[in-house]
């Protein structure tokens, strides 16, 4: 009976695919062999996009060194330790650089193939993260509830993951209803029903920021899969016009909301609350003039700007490294977000087209929001800096995404056979 356990490396003619239909029904398969076959199914090889690998190296360091510089005075000042964000942000970065490459390895189009198990799992999180209190709450009463704990004050934030799971969502929908985008159902109806489910359990979080960066993500991809543009630019400007008119008559949003309105467009709004961080962030960024007063001599992070490592770092970027500094980190992003694009138009098929569109998307629009919002141009959202911002599950997401836009790559330079 052994005998018949013939490995297929020793026996190549056995392998998945030979036409000897005779030896395949003579032969069983070790079990083994079978699952590593399904395992190489989904690994490859070849070179990924260098260029892009590099920009993203780049943005991660110098988003750690500017994580440490903005961070010590309040991780010294809530843990009584001066390192405690950058030693978990390093942390946090190790992780999401083990799983770059590992997503970098695996071919992107499994997580086509995984969709039927991403989407359930996702919206369930969506939903178990409302039933946690993460003991931040506004004035009004509002609770945000963003984070699952896990453990030694670890916690996880379910709305990063869904991020990437309406990319491939929208991604696998255009492939299947590419050739009827310009129908109103299935160009219009149907992708933006899949946005809302997502939006609707992000608005029960008091997420608003979110909320703005999931739909214009899915925006960006409509546009991309050629969804009718008399009826796209008609849904724009449908949106813009429900924005003026929140602008114009803001009691019927929640009062937190009422007050980052009221403190956007009255610059004299309760400044020792509620304009008190954009205020400083404007400080920050005015003492750092063309070359700014150097790495850590920012005066602005001693509990001036209000949480300077998360959503108003790059303030401390401006104070510290200048009009010229700043310029330089954008002028990454940019490249960056050029890189992704080329890399989408070289892609072997059409889902690993719009998957990068949807990846890059996210954070050229993260990246913009949160400039405009340091820089008091919009409302303030509480958006992150990609690469930036202390948080964990946003750095692992983000840097397990670079992976898979490697993939991309990396698919797309194998020799066709």
């Amino acid at each position: 009976m052994a005998e018949r356990f013939v490995s297929p490396t020793r026996y190549p003619q056995y392998e998945e695919g030979s036409t000897d239909a005779q030896s395949k029904e003579n032969v069983v398969k070790p079990r083994r062999s079978f699952n590593k076959g399904r395992m190489e199914k989904y690994l490859i090889t070849g070179g990924f996009d260098i260029p892009f690998f590099a920009l993203t190296m780049i943005l991660l360091a110098i988003g750690l060194v500017m994580l440490l510089s903005a961070s010590y005075p309040t991780s010294y000042f809530e843990n009584d330790n001066s390192y405690s964000f950058f030693i978990k942000q390093c942390a946090y970065a190790a992780i999401g650089l083990a799983a770059m490459f590992a997503a970098s390895k695996l071919d992107y189009r499994i997580y086509r193939d995984l969709l039927k198990i991403i989407f359930p799992v996702t919206i369930l999180l969506l939903i178990v993260v409302l039933f946690y209190n993460t003991g931040k709450s506004t004035s009004s009463g509002e609770v945000f509830k963003r984070y699952i704990p896990l453990f030694g004050g670890i916690t996880f934030q379910p709305s990063e993951i869904a991020k990437f799971t309406l990319i491939v969502t929208l991604s696998v929908y255009f492939c299947k209803f590419g050739a009827k985008v310009n129908k109103f159902k299935e160009g219009i109806f149907f992708p933006l029903l899949i946005i809302g489910i997502f939006i609707a359990l992000i608005v029960l979080e008091n997420h608003l920021s979110c909320v703005i960066l999931m739909f214009l993500i899915g925006s960006s991809i409509m546009f991309a899969a050629g969804t009718n543009k008399w009826l796209f630019w008609a849904g724009i400007i449908a949106v813009v016009a429900a924005a003026l008119v929140v602008f114009m008559f803001p009691e019927m949003m929640p009062e937190y909301i009422q007050k980052k309105l009221a403190s956007f467009t009255d610059k004299d709004f309760d400044p020792l609350d509620g304009r008190w961080q954009i205020n400083n962030s404007l400080y920050a960024i005015g003492s750092g003039g063309l070359f700014g007063v150097g790495l850590g001599n920012s005066k602005q992070k001693y509990m001036y700007v209000s949480e300077p490592q998360n959503d108003f770092i790059f303030s401390i970027v401006c104070e510290e490294l200048g009009f010229i500094g700043a310029i330089v980190i954008i002028i990454l992003f940019v490249l960056l977000v050029l890189r992704g694009i080329q890399i989408s138009m070289k892609a072997r098929d059409k889902f690993g087209s719009y998957i990068v569109l949807g990846i890059i998307a996210q954070i050229g629009i993260q990246t913009a929001l949160n400039i405009l919002v340091v820089t008091d141009s919009i409302p303030n959202t509480g958006i992150a800096l990609p690469f930036f911002s202390y948080g964990g599950t946003a750095l692992i997401m983000l840097l397990f995404e670079a992976g898979v836009v490697l993939s991309v790559s990396r698919k797309a330079n194998q020799k066709k056979i």
